[in-house]
């Protein structure tokens, strides 16, 4: 089988992005004063913050902080109620349009893996490309066997996810997200389902899509893939933006004490 796709052609547009300094990059995502109610509860309240092309950005906090419902409004999967979300120049409204074009440039990976199980490795990472890009078989099928070879599980094709431990699905369910050749990357608790043994080899996977230049927003516990990849971390709680800083801030010199009390709990 000939691969026509490189493995920088199915990640990132321009692979020396990260090498330009982060004040230099225009922002890829912009939210001003976001609201998210769930009838009187206000899981994302007036949330404002950018995201720079090419920046990795770990948002942690509590559970029900607001740090899952805040990803999965970048692409529409919740429903802002107040404020603005621009993705890449594109305004996130209730215009079809709008939201088809956002979600071709987001992929995102979830804490369940959410595969397809009656279908294989290679069919739930070529199903998308067919169907939404209109790739031919051969060539979404190209693509899917480089990613494979890029998540380290090529051997594992022909195979379903039931055969396939925890950390193999979830590089699975990376490989789909790439497929769509995103320019956004949302990882939400992408380890947290996972048995310890098995993390370290999904968080390989996500370093190396931070050192191509991927725009990454990654919610997670995993401070040591934090303070490693990160450019920034944003500190959550009670739906808040509590501290926006970089992972030398966070950790050695946070400002807020709700952030210190929370690494304190958990470092």
């Amino acid at each position: 089988m000939t691969t026509t796709h490189s493995l920088e052609e199915t990640t990132v547009t321009n692979p020396e992005v990260r090498k330009i300094p982060l004040e230099e990059r225009d922002d890829i995502i912009v939210c001003e004063n976001v609201f998210k109610w769930f009838g009187n509860f206000c899981a994302v309240n007036d949330v404002t913050m950018s995201v720079k092309r090419g920046e990795v950005v770990v948002i942690f906090g509590p559970s029900g902080s607001g740090k899952s419902t805040f990803i999965r409004m970048i692409n529409r999967l919740e429903e802002h109620q107040q404020g603005k979300i621009v993705v890449d120049g594109i305004e996130m409204t209730n215009d079809l349009r709008n939201l088809d074009a956002i979600r071709s440039e987001v992929g995102m990976v979830f804490q369940q893996f959410n595969l397809f199980p009656h279908i294989s490795v290679l069919g739930n990472i070529t199903l998308a490309p067919q169907r939404v890009r209109h790739l031919p078989k051969a060539e979404a099928e190209d693509l899917a066997m480089s990613l494979l070879e890029r998540v380290g599980i090529p051997e594992q094709a022909e195979k379903y996810p039931a055969e396939l431990s925890g950390g193999q699905q979830q590089r699975v369910a990376i490989a789909r997200a790439l497929a769509m050749q995103p320019e956004i990357m949302l990882f939400d608790e992408p380890t947290s389902a996972l048995d310890p043994e098995m993390i370290k080899e999904v968080l390989d996977v996500m370093r190396e899509l931070a050192d191509t230049g991927m725009t990454m927003l990654c919610v997670t516990h995993e401070m040591g893939f934090a303070r490693e990849v990160a450019d920034r971390m944003a500190m959550f709680d009670e739906g808040q933006l509590v501290e926006l800083g970089t992972p030398d801030q966070i950790f050695n010199n946070p400002t807020e004490d709700r952030t210190k009390l929370f690494l304190d709990q958990i470092l």
